[in-house]
């Protein structure tokens, strides 16, 4: 597929590529799997179906994906270029003249068709999907997804009716062990409990379901004479539905607005003050996110070219911390920005521009200056610590075996 391509481009294509598929899943299923149990204690709470956690979850996935994205995409290229400093092959590619820029090509490929995908996801799939994902759970916490009656609770419904159920089965297809209590506008009182039962959809009603009860038995209760008891094999006992009120409009935060809107809303002279700062605000939060994968592949050289007859994977973490810190730093941006407090070019373009000459000093150290080190300090300092913290060990060990020979 990539024979086009020259063999050494190829040969980093696969260099970055591997680690960078590996880390995104990784990191995708991290955090999709913390969610996950997230969503199954409050599917189980609410009582409902667990097919719509998987739904939620797939609702989920752009914003993650978003996240997950820039973080492969600097680990794919920083490990690539790790791998190419610690076997020599990268003295080797500058030896023949092909520099740091010559190398970058194909990465800076990866970053522009990633940097694409990120657009769509951020501007236009996360907003909507997000709001697939609110009303979900509004659905779910109204009872409209099948979650209005508990199994081994008391529900009432209609403040007419309080309905127990012991078991369910065949996902609520087949109920075991049921109570009803139903009172009616005559003072009357009908205690029924059935063996077994199911729900049945009426096609002349939409908001009333027949629970349909097998073997049981009806206490009628008048008030003034004495309750009737009756046996039935069969009995249909209408259920009126909560009313369910229809989920609002999208719109309801900034984050589900597409980029139209966004534009729109941002820059419209009718509108308050504080809805278009809000919008302003995440029109620059998403954008400044996006365009700061343009530096990822010069922050990854940086940081994943060790210093000579070095090892160090130190590079790795400062890596994940300066991009972690940079997004709470825009998120934080993006707050006070949506309140007007700051002008959001300020907020949010101000550390991209700290971010950015920041890391193209540490590429033009590394790439530039012989024997440069972007974090050269550090890598010292760490080794440092790394050679004491091994020696505090060694000598634990060496007490441990002197006192079992002493014994």
């Amino acid at each position: 597929m990539l024979k086009f391509l020259p063999s050494i481009d190829r040969y980093i294509f696969r260099l970055v590529t591997v680690p960078m598929a590996a880390v995104f899943a990784i990191a995708a299923s991290l955090l999709v799997l913390d969610k996950m149990l997230r969503l199954f204690d409050f599917v189980a709470v609410e009582g409902g179906p667990v097919g719509v956690v998987f739904k939620m979850l797939v609702a989920l996935v752009p914003e993650y994906a978003s996240l997950a994205i820039p973080l492969g995409l600097l680990l794919g290229i920083l490990l690539a270029f790790r791998k190419l400093a610690t076997t020599s092959e990268l003295d080797v590619f500058r030896a023949v003249g092909l520099g740091y820029g010559r190398l970058l090509r194909v990465p800076f490929a990866i970053t522009a068709v990633l940097m694409a995908v990120n657009v769509a996801l951020v501007f236009f799939i996360q907003p909507i999907s997000r709001y697939y994902y609110e009303q979900m759970e509004y659905e779910l916490r109204s009872g409209a997804l099948g979650a209005s009656i508990k199994v081994g609770e008391f529900t009432t419904l209609a403040d007419r009716m309080a309905l127990r159920i012991e078991e369910s089965e065949d996902d609520g297809r087949r109920l075991k062990g049921i109570f009803a209590r139903v009172a009616n506008d005559q003072d009357q009182v009908l205690s029924i409990s059935a063996k077994e039962g199911a729900f049945l959809a009426t096609t002349d009603n939409p908001d009333t379901i027949i629970l349909r009860l097998t073997n049981g038995t009806i206490v009628q209760d008048t008030g003034s004479q004495t309750p009737r008891v009756l046996t039935f094999t069969r009995h249909d006992l209408p259920i009126d539905l909560p009313a369910v009120e229809e989920f609002r409009a999208r719109g309801d935060a900034e984050r589900e607005y597409i980029l139209p809107e966004l534009l729109r809303i941002g820059w419209s002279d009718e509108l308050p003050e504080e809805a278009r700062d809000a919008s302003q605000a995440s029109f620059n939060f998403r954008l400044v996110e996006v365009v700061m994968m343009a530096l990822l592949p010069l922050l990854a050289v940086a940081l994943g070219v060790p210093p000579k007859r070095s090892s160090s994977a130190l590079g790795v973490f400062i890596s994940i911390v300066m991009v972690v810190a940079y997004h709470k730093v825009n998120q934080y941006g993006e707050d006070i920005a949506a309140l007007g407090r700051v002008d959001p070019i300020l907020a949010l373009w101000g550390p991209f521009a700290i971010f950015a000459a920041l890391i193209i000093w540490m590429y033009w150290r590394v790439a530039h200056v012989p024997g440069g080190q972007a974090i050269g300090a550090l890598e010292i300092w760490f080794d440092k610590l790394a050679k004491r913290v091994g020696g505090l060990f060694r000598r634990r060990r060496r007490l441990k075996i002197d006192l079992a020979a002493a014994e």
